[in-house]
């Protein structure tokens, strides 16, 4: 852990002091409604490639080191803790105390230093706030400490840019500096627990989960745009979390003690929730554009990015649901926005096929060129959460698979994309259909159904789910062009036997599960 000495500490303050301390400082302004309106500036975004770790004895042979896990050495990282210690020797800084995980026996105590005090309250909502014995006891074992006006040299200081986020196991430290984007500090707690939470025995992951009445807990995978926070907002399941947990002996936890939501074109209508959060005191809002004079939002304005944000706090959500730990998962759903149109919009996939989607973690996009013709990218993010994860694939995935074992857990492939035919003629799955199928896999409808076996990508195909035509089911019969329907089956698969090779899967049972070709 890493002490600090500073002009002056600000510890744990409330949310209203925070607020006064933002605005007296200039950080941020309030919105009409009470939310706290902050900008940062040329980072809108998380910097991954700016992201190192420390290479030190205490985690050399845990970490797959490669293109998304970069080492720097002790002496690059000590230099530049002496230059962050030295800037804030002369600040004003603020302490947040609190814990990564909400179940006692795998939590984490983090202590966060933080230079903007909007910067405090984001750490406090998106972390889970000690009661108040364990606060006056609290001792931190990781520390985090976020300097967005400090600026790295790299040709003195060895980072790629004038941002980095470097992490030191061996201090267990974070250091993140030149960037004021307030979803690195969530992120960099994300990836150490990654880290940890593994050598231990429990599964950390990227996903969303809720809990129906009758305890079933399901976990949500999916990268952005796929629907993992629309279809884990269910009236009828209370939610554990939006985007990470723990899933260990106990059952499974969240990691955190609020949301982080995207708010670009946010809908009254379609998102109701979230959409309440954007008006109310103590939401943090990042670089959404407002007037200046009446402090009325635009949610539609992506000018400074389209990556605008909301942070706050669980219970700001009605069907949220608190609690150290939840009943082991029925049900794992892994999704995908496929723009080929060739993936069902729900298979059934075996233990080993699990294993392999969730290795891929794929999904596709629609990319514009610079003549305006646009084609589907297929996106292939390791365990759905590449930029978090420290150990090889396989170790996750291995995890996975012996919960999902230990407790007969069904899964699941949605594709919430195309369907019907290739981007420019297929049309995106309905979400009246992917919400019947999924409530028929979670409530158990599915089990009672015949499957086909798919003969490229060897899922089960189901025959039939109620609310949802036949011919929607199966995606070749739902395109008109059946050689074309073929040819794309074909490039998909191609493309996910390619990606899957760099991993070296050395489970014959894993690596035979994934297309025929």
């Amino acid at each position: 852990m890493t002490e600090l000495t500073t002009k002056k500490l600000f510890a744990n303050l409330s949310a209203p002091v925070l607020y006064e301390h933002a605005v007296a400082l200039k950080e941020a302004e309030i919105a009409r409604g009470g939310a706290l309106c902050a900008r940062t500036g040329k980072h809108t975004a998380r910097s991954p490639r700016d992201r190192f770790v420390v290479k030190e004895p205490s985690c050399e042979k845990n970490i797959w080191w490669s293109d998304q896990n970069e080492a720097i050495s002790e002496e690059t990282f000590d230099s530049l803790l002496r230059k962050v210690r030295n800037y804030l020797s002369e600040k004003e800084v603020y302490q947040r105390d609190c814990y990564a995980g909400s179940d006692p026996k795998n939590r984490l105590g983090v202590r966060v230093y933080t230079e903007l005090a909007w910067h405090s309250l984001f750490a406090g909502h998106m972390l889970i706030a000690p009661k108040a014995a364990e606060l006056a006891a609290f001792k931190p074992e990781f520390t985090v400490i976020c300097v967005p006006g400090f600026t790295a040299m790299p040709q003195v200081d060895g980072t790629r840019g004038g941002a980095f986020i470097l992490l030191n196991f061996k201090k267990k430290t974070v250091l993140i500096g030149g960037t004021a984007y307030a979803g690195e500090i969530k992120k960099a707690v994300f990836t150490v627990m990654n880290y940890l939470l593994p050598l231990k025995g429990v599964m950390p992951m990227h996903c969303s989960a809720n809990v129906g009445k009758a305890d079933d807990t399901a976990i949500f995978f999916g990268l952005s745009g796929t629907g993992k926070t629309t279809l884990s907002s269910d009236p009828l399941r209370r939610l554990i979390g939006d985007d990470e947990h723990g899933w260990s002996n106990n059952g499974v936890f969240n990691f955190e003690g609020g949301c982080y939501a995207k708010v670009i074109n946010l809908s009254k209508e379609a998102e109701p929730q979230i959409y309440a959060t954007t008006e109310r005191f103590g939401t943090i809002l990042e670089n959404v554009v407002y007037d200046k004079d009446t402090r009325k939002l635009d949610l539609n304005d992506g000018s400074l990015t389209e990556n605008t944000r909301a942070a706050y706090p669980l219970e700001f959500i009605d069907n949220a649901i608190k609690g150290a730990a939840f009943p082991h998962p029925k049900n794992i759903v892994m999704l995908t926005y496929d723009a080929f149109g060739v993936l069902p919009p729900i298979a059934k996939l075996s233990y080993e096929q699990a294993m392999y989607h969730f290795i891929s973690g794929y999904t596709a996009k629609v990319a514009n060129t610079e003549m305006g013709i646009k084609e589907p990218k297929a996106t292939f993010s390791t365990c759905f959460g590449a930029p978090f994860m420290l150990h090889h694939p396989s170790v996750y995935a291995e995890l996975l698979e012996k919960k999902m074992r230990e407790h007969g857990a069904d899964c699941w492939l949605i594709n919430t994309g195309l369907c019907g035919g290739p981007y420019g003629v297929g049309k995106r799955m309905s979400i009246k259909h992917t919400r019947a199928l999924l409530n028929a896999a979670l409530d158990g409808a599915l089990a009672k159904v015949k499957f086909t076996k798919d003969p490229v990508f060897g899922f089960g195909i189901p025959a039939k789910c109620p609310g949802v035509p036949a011919e929607v089911l199966n995606p070749r019969e739902a395109w008109e062009d059946k050689k074309l329907y073929d040819a794309k089956c074909k490039e998909l698969a191609c493309l996910f036997a390619a990606n899957f090779k760099k991993f070296n899967v050395t489970s014959k049972a894993i690596s035979g599960a994934g297309p025929k070709l």
